[in-house]
């Protein structure tokens, strides 16, 4: 991702909307769906800034790997020990069959070998083990946000599904979430190809709006795995 993007994570990441709504939806998913064994071990791949870690730290004890050296930087202060450093595909250094839960968070599509990556995180699970994954849905919500990010691609349920099999996994569970402000993401994705805009989506609102935002996307915490949600501007997995 660009510098500045891992900067604004760094400031915004415990307030903004989208982090604090997203962690409380996935929170209840991995009560609701996963039921990781008390203690559980679990590691998050690519952890950025470690705003994950209080939340899945409430479900055992967290491993962490970040390339990025800033975002790791501020990380390992979070956690308090070290954040590894194994890449994907490889994961050299992991320890096959290890790890209860792995969470990879919005990773996957920065990835180039995502069948590769996600075949080398299978070997990690403990038997019975579960992967949380959430990746970027829609191919024509391409935009600035996406460069900025250094995407690589955005998925559909279809493209996310045939990778995931054809990397040995199998699908416990596949939706759609951010669903509820999809329309009004689509609108401004496709405002934004038109005038050529050239920033990220990410920055922090107004306190008024970012309240807002945040109530409206964290109802989805009762549908995502309940209900059918058709679109969606992200897509969340379990998978085993």
């Amino acid at each position: 991702m660009d510098r500045e993007v891992y900067e604004r994570m760094a400031q915004h990441d415990a307030s903004h909307w989208w982090y604090v709504a997203r962690r409380k939806i996935l929170s209840d998913l991995i009560t609701r769906e996963i039921k990781p064994p008390k203690g559980a071990s679990i590691l998050e791949i690519g952890c950025g800034t470690g705003h994950n870690f209080t939340m899945l730290g409430s479900f055992g004890h967290v491993d962490a790997i970040e390339i990025d050296e800033g975002a790791r930087d501020v990380a390992q202060g979070r956690l308090g020990r070290p954040i590894l450093t194994a890449p994907l595909p490889g994961l050299d250094g992991i320890a096959d069959a290890s790890y209860d839960m792995i969470a990879l968070l919005d990773v996957l599509e920065h990835i180039g070998e995502d069948e590769a990556s996600l075949a080398s995180i299978r070997t990690k699970l403990k038997p019975g083990g579960k992967l949380l994954l959430t990746v970027p849905a829609n191919p024509w919500m391409w935009s600035a946000h996406d460069l900025a990010h250094h995407h690589q691609r955005r998925y559909t349920m279809a493209s996310l599904e045939a990778v995931v099999r054809k990397a040995g996994l199998k699908v416990e569970l596949m939706s759609h979430f951010n669903s509820l402000l999809f329309p009004v993401a689509a609108v401004m994705r496709l405002i934004g190809k038109a005038t050529g805009k050239t920033e990220s989506d990410d920055k922090m609102p107004s306190g008024g709006v970012n309240a807002i935002l945040e109530r409206v996307f964290r109802i989805e915490r009762h549908l995502v795995g309940r209900v059918p949600l058709p679109a969606g501007v992200s897509i969340v997995a379990i998978l085993s």
